[in-house]
């Protein structure tokens, strides 16, 4: 069994070294689709949890107008409570606004003569999604003594449409080049079997069994699958040590924002260069080595 298996893999680099620039195209085409891929899953995976941190801290928010009434406010207070979806709601008086902004906008605050902020009752949803149908319901029941109601879900919705557009196009880039490498591969291996054909045609008259002649050509595409997959992993790794934490300050979001672990991303860029080495070695041999 030993020599057996030995002897595959000397076949199978022998094959490799006989075609070495086709060799090198298909594993640096499996290369540069891993490692596109490992971004692609860090940056879909970082996006998703990011629009989940967006959505949890969308809130409705409900103004007054300047002369509304205590009894006014309490009773809309009620009202906002037995709405549907609805998680908390927090009465923000204008004194406590005014204080908030001054905190945050000094400079521009400590100039005001007077408050001109109005108190409001923050609506927190129970999920993100319900938020706009939160909002358009108190719009449609017109309570009184209320000015204004925001949500701000159309600037929610242009970073969630921008987030979805990369992951699409991320997407698109990583379907061509897992094709690409499935392609070449493919290629690399009808090239061996074409360089070999009389060898093949010795070892069958001698009686080797099909999977015996098989052997080398399925081993050298997982081969290029798998050294292009390994660096691959590499170069995230060097990426992650190196650009990652340059990016992370200016990148934000919170402490629930996180991306795919890089291991389990690693053993994903793995299986998927196998996937791919296989995938090409069975496409070739299926039509071009007929034992």
């Amino acid at each position: 069994m030993i020599a057996r298996v030995r002897l595959l893999f000397s076949e199978a680099w022998s094959s490799i070294t006989s075609n070495v620039s086709t060799t090198f195209a298909a594993t640096m085409t499996v290369l540069i689709g891993m490692f596109l891929l490992g971004l692609f899953i860090a940056l879909g995976t970082w996006v998703l949890s990011w629009s989940d941190h967006i959505k949890k801290e969308l809130q409705v928010k409900v103004y007054f107008v300047s002369n509304a009434t205590d009894a006014q406010e309490v009773a809309v207070g009620q009202k906002l409570k037995r709405l549907d979806n609805v998680k908390l709601v927090t009465f923000v008086s204008k004194e406590k606004a005014f204080a908030t902004q001054k905190k945050k906008y000094p400079d521009l605050y400590s100039h005001v003569p007077s408050n001109p902020l109005p108190d409001a009752y923050l609506v927190t949803p129970t999920k993100g999604d319900f938020t706009p149908e939160i909002g358009k319901t108190i719009v449609r029941a017109h309570y009184a003594g209320v000015d204004d109601v925001n949500w701000g879900s159309q600037t929610a919705k242009r970073v969630l449409t921008i987030a979805e557009v990369i992951w699409i196009a991320f997407l698109v880039a990583v379907v061509l080049l897992v094709i690409a490498s499935t392609l070449l591969i493919a290629n690399t291996i009808r090239l061996s079997i074409f360089a070999r054909r009389r060898e093949i045609e010795v070892m069958k008259l001698v009686g080797a069994t099909n999977w015996f002649i098989r052997g080398p050509f399925m081993l050298e595409g997982l081969l290029c699958g798998l050294i292009g997959a390994v660096v691959a992993v590499i170069l995230l790794v060097i990426g992650k040590e190196v650009a990652l934490p340059a990016l992370l300050p200016h990148i934000g979001g919170g402490s629930d924002v996180h991306a795919l672990p890089f291991g389990l991303n690693a053993l994903a860029l793995l299986a998927a260069g196998l996937l791919l080495g296989a995938a090409g070695s069975g496409l070739t041999m299926r039509r071009f080595l007929q034992v």
